[in-house]
Formats: C-alpha cells, sequence, structure tokens
C-alpha cells in the first residue's frame, strides 16, 4: 500500500474554485477524462451530495493492458458533498476497473484557506493498492508518481476553468447542476 498526499492553495474564494471543480471536464489540460455521468444527486439539509461515473482513457501500455485485462476506456466513481453553510466540498472517488488487482481511493478536500480569506485550500490524498501482481511495489509508486503528475495537471485545469467562467455564483451553478 502507497499513500500519496498533497496540499495546494488556489488564490481564488472558496465559492469560485468549488464552482469551477463542475465545469472541469472536458479541459485541455486533462484529456484523459472522456466523460462523466452524474448518476444520482440529491440535497439534504443544505448539502449537495452527488455519485457520478468517470470515464477515462489514459493511454495504458498495450503490455499492462495485457497483464491487467484492460480495455481502452477506465471506470471511476466519485461520490461528492458541498456544503455551502460549512464551506467545505468533499469528493472521494474510487476506481472500478482493475479494482481486482488495482485498487485506487483519492479523496479531495476545498476549504477556505484558514490564513488567507480569498483563498481557498486543497488537501488531496490517494491510497494505492496492488493486489496479486508480480512487483507491486514498484506499480504502486509507478501509479503514485502519475497520481502526482495528474494532481497537478488537475490543478492547472481548474486555474483554466477559473479563468474562462463567467461570474456565476456558487448557488447559481448549485441551481444548475441539480436540475
Amino acid at each position: 500500500m502507497k499513500i500519496w498526499t498533497s496540499e495546494h492553495v488556489f488564490s481564488h474564494p472558496w465559492e469560485k474554485v468549488v464552482t469551477a471543480t463542475w465545469r472541469k471536464y472536458p479541459n485541455p489540460l486533462n484529456p484523459a477524462v472522456v466523460g462523466i455521468d452524474v448518476v444520482d444527486r440529491n440535497v439534504a439539509n443544505g448539502t449537495l451530495k452527488s455519485q457520478r461515473l468517470i470515464s477515462t482513457e489514459w493511454g495504458m501500455p498495450h503490455w499492462a493492458c495485457s497483464i491487467l485485462g484492460g480495455d481502452k476506456v477506465s471506470y471511476a466513481v466519485e461520490h461528492s458533498e458541498v456544503d455551502a453553510r460549512r464551506k467545505c466540498m468533499t469528493l472521494v472517488s474510487k476506481n472500478i476497473s482493475f479494482s481486482n488487482e488495482v485498487s485506487i481511493e483519492e479523496k479531495l478536500t476545498y476549504l477556505p484557506h484558514p490564513n488567507k480569506p480569498d483563498a481557498t485550500l486543497l488537501k488531496q490524498e490517494a491510497i494505492i493498492t496492488v493486489h496479486g501482481i508480480p512487483l507491486s511495489s514498484y506499480f504502486e509508486s509507478f501509479i503514485s508518481s502519475t497520481i502526482s503528475s495528474n494532481a497537478q495537471k488537475g490543478r492547472q485545469a481548474l486555474e483554466f476553468v477559473i479563468n474562462r467562467m463567467g461570474g456565476n455564483s456558487l448557488e447559481e451553478e448549485l441551481h444548475h447542476q441539480v436540475i
């Protein structure tokens, strides 16, 4: 098992960063994400809860697909909660594809920065576990490195989206997402 963690500060208010997360895909900086489908979404006690299916094309090498019996498209499920009153957004995703061989659970938490009123703190954690494959620690390290690289691209993509966003408020975006 390998644990990867990271923190990043966005120089934007929490509301703007959270709004941008709903608009993050598709974007030219993360072409691996080819689809996101909302499976369930509801609001309870002021908290928006969503479940989405994420489709990705990671371009795995042919030999890796042969070992894992994979397809070009891989799937993950994402559970998210947005508590606008507490100003906390949490996304937890877990791979569905290859889950018998490789388990990746990633958690992202967006909070207002404790010392910078117009900034947002992103905390990321991924737990990678490879089961029943030779050189599992090598694969865990390789996957961790890939997650780190993709996290950087994800932060750049979020900045890209923020810079292209209009003036929609969080409430307008949440209303649009629920409908």
